[in-house]
């Protein structure tokens, strides 16, 4: 089963970051969240990606073209045939497989899809879809055991997202509990991590001005065939700079939630 991500957004509101990379290049740890994402991915066994590429697509193609290299030691013979051993490549991620598609520059998330759909294969195996820029410990397998036991079309997961604010809850001006930005006591945001039949790129096109988010998925839920995984773990998307540096603080306090893997 495969898994579409979209890394094709300019990242406007990240642009100290990304004004010469796109958003899913963007490193936490000294690895691309582009990486964080996939390997999550991975771990729940799932190990083929078709990334939908737009905005500066040929930094992500360089960086897996070169990635054995420049994960690993090595031994090169100038003037012959390059390199010639790899060593110590403890960083191999064996079994990926990963399609880069070129899906526009200016492309919206539905016309993504909709272009880089011929990548699926064939047959009528559903697969998952998400954005570059969001890490969750979302259970992958779950996720897709709620799907397949519905059998509709399309499964979205539903997150709380973390406020930007501390709260303060009082009494006659005396502070009885404080968290440090809680979950939201709002309603359920889309948090990515689609899982979806072949059957829901009828609502698709690849028209450059196809947004996912509007028509598709409204007109998907307006026929019933949406249904909602609510996640109530941790999920965060990388949309400004002061979410990349507390993704990055996490991170180097060894307390990165997203982080399922040994």
């Amino acid at each position: 089963m495969k898994v579409m991500i979209l890394c094709g957004g300019q990242g406007t509101r990240l642009r100290e970051l990304t004004e010469l990379r796109p958003k899913p290049m963007v490193e936490i740890g000294g690895r691309p969240i582009l990486w964080h994402i996939m390997k999550s991915f991975a771990h729940h066994g799932f190990k083929e990606f078709v990334l939908c590429l737009g905005y500066k697509a040929w930094t992500i193609k360089e960086y897996f073209l070169n990635y054995e290299s420049m994960n690993s030691d090595f031994t090169i013979e100038l003037g012959r045939n390059g390199i010639i051993e790899l060593q110590g490549n403890a960083h191999q991620e064996d079994g990926w497989r990963i399609t880069l598609c070129h899906t526009g520059e200016n492309s919206m998330t539905g016309a993504r899809v909709k272009r880089a759909s011929r990548y699926l294969g064939p047959g009528d195996e559903p697969f998952f879809l998400t954005y570059g820029d969001g890490v969750a410990n979302v259970d992958i397998r779950a996720l897709l055991k709620f799907h397949l036991a519905h059998g509709k079309a399309a499964t979205v997961t539903g997150v709380r997202p973390p406020s930007r604010f501390g709260t303060l809850e009082s009494v006659d001006n005396k502070v009885l509990n404080f968290k440090e930005k809680p979950q939201s006591g709002q309603g359920l945001v889309n948090g990515g991590f689609f899982a979806l039949e072949r059957g829901f790129l009828k609502y698709l096109t690849e028209d450059e001005g196809c947004i996912l988010e509007r028509s598709p998925l409204e007109r998907c839920a307006q026929e019933g065939q949406l249904h909602l995984y609510e996640h109530g773990g941790f999920w965060q998307c990388m949309d400004t700079y002061r979410d990349w540096q507390a993704l990055e603080d996490m991170w180097q306090k060894g307390e990165a939630p997203w982080k399922v893997w040994p």
